[in-house]
């Protein structure tokens, strides 16, 4: 692994370990006598990691594949400069259709965050 790289990925597990351990911190606070239904946040914590995850996993996809159009057009281009408006027009629509997947990420991750249906049926 890469040095810089190294740095970010140990600054993101020690960002999580803290964000892991505040719950408990705020919990304790509470006292050990008071009994709370933590189901509304639970749910509420894994749709917003769900998201997360759906719009993560859904733009890997189509980046990489919108990376490979535009390098692709590029060298057929630097091949071939009397083709560059045909390929231009292909590269375009293939771009498009790749980005669609992104867009359906992301529809499934604001569904997710904001028309759950678990939260009204947790919360009564």
């Amino acid at each position: 692994m890469r040095k810089g790289l190294k740095g970010v990925v140990l600054c993101l597990l020690v960002l999580g370990l803290v964000m892991a351990l505040s719950s408990f911190a705020m919990a304790a606070e509470e006292g050990a006598t008071a009994v709370v239904d933590y189901s509304l946040a639970i749910v509420l914590a894994a749709s917003v990691i769900g998201a997360g995850f759906a719009m993560g996993m859904g733009a890997l996809g189509p980046g990489s594949g919108l990376g490979q159009a535009t390098s692709g057009a590029a060298n057929a281009v630097g091949r071939n400069p009397e083709a560059q408006g045909k390929i231009l027009l292909t590269m375009l629509v293939g771009m498009a259709m790749t980005e669609s997947v992104a867009i359906y990420a992301l529809v499934i991750a604001l569904v997710i965050m904001y028309a759950n249906p678990l939260v009204s049926i947790i919360a009564g």
